[in-house]
């Protein structure tokens, strides 16, 4: 049975937000979520893979102060280049299959979709996969399976929709692996533009962040910041395609689709992983 750890791990990363100026201790912030040092430490570091200090150092320090103010430069010159970074997405090989204008007027007539939920290091995930690849990855909220599976119906609406979650065991672990287990492959249902987004978003090295200006000027469409951000919020694979990398202008972190704690909680546990 897989178990959500969701909620005292939101709370756990909204403190650290709000209280990070005064690099509270453990003790404090297991009290905050209502858990002892020691339950608290134990199921932090299995949904972060960090532990709660290492996770509060990075980030505070390292990206926060870091990499908002000091690293634009050296961020747009890696993003431009199509350089890959020192994150744990480095060695993963994803390929991006899009659907065909037929393809697409058939909503997914005759194709099976396999599905299934899994534990993932931020949180519980509904994985759902053609026999080309995967075409959804939904972190589960209080609205819980049946709210995901309907977002994956109405992208394919006429597609058999079966759950098998030994059929998707195996590409989350690909996806949430520590250390390389093989390529990824996405099968996505989207305009050619918004795949352009994606495949755009999959170059963002692990542990950077860029804005909607930055990928718009990198495909060559600098007015279309908001056509960028209408795409990246339709993202229908989460973290396999980072969308979490995105922020505003501003330095702001700006929305989620799957909650601001976690894009927080992804983003310091790649910049973690990218700077160890």
């Amino acid at each position: 049975m897989v178990t959500s750890m969701v909620r005292p791990s939101e709370k756990a990363i909204r403190f650290l937000d709000e209280n990070f100026r005064r690099q509270p201790e453990l003790a404090e912030v297991a009290a905050a979520v209502g858990l002892s040092d020691y339950h608290f430490q134990r199921l932090f570091r299995r949904w972060a893979g960090v532990s709660p200090k290492r996770f509060l150092q990075f980030l505070t320090a390292e990206y926060a102060r870091g990499l908002l103010r000091d690293s634009w430069t050296v961020l747009d010159a890696a993003y431009e280049a199509g350089l890959s970074g020192p994150g744990r997405l480095r060695d993963l090989l994803v390929s991006v299959d899009g659907l065909t204008p037929g393809e697409a007027r058939r909503q997914g007539a005759g194709v099976t979709i396999h599905h299934g939920v899994h534990s993932s290091p931020f949180g519980d995930c509904l994985v759902a996969a053609t026999e080309r690849g995967v075409c959804a990855l939904t972190f589960l909220d209080e609205a819980g399976v049946p709210s995901a599976l309907a977002g994956v119906a109405a992208r394919w609406p006429s597609a058999t929709l079966v759950e098998s979650p030994e059929a998707t065991r195996p590409l989350a672990e690909r996806i949430f692996a520590e250390r390389t287990a093989g390529p990824v492959r996405l099968h996505l249902d989207g305009t050619n533009f918004q795949i352009r987004v994606w495949e755009a978003l999959l170059r963002i090295p692990g542990g950077s962040v860029v804005t909607y200006e930055q990928i718009a000027n990198s495909l060559g469409s600098p007015r279309a910041v908001r056509a960028v951000g209408t795409a990246v919020g339709r993202n229908p694979i989460a973290y396999a395609i980072p969308c979490h990398r995105v922020i505003r202008k501003t330095g702001a972190f700006g929305e989620y689709r799957w909650g601001a704690a976690r894009k927080r909680a992804i983003l310091g546990w790649e910049a973690a992983r990218s700077a160890g």
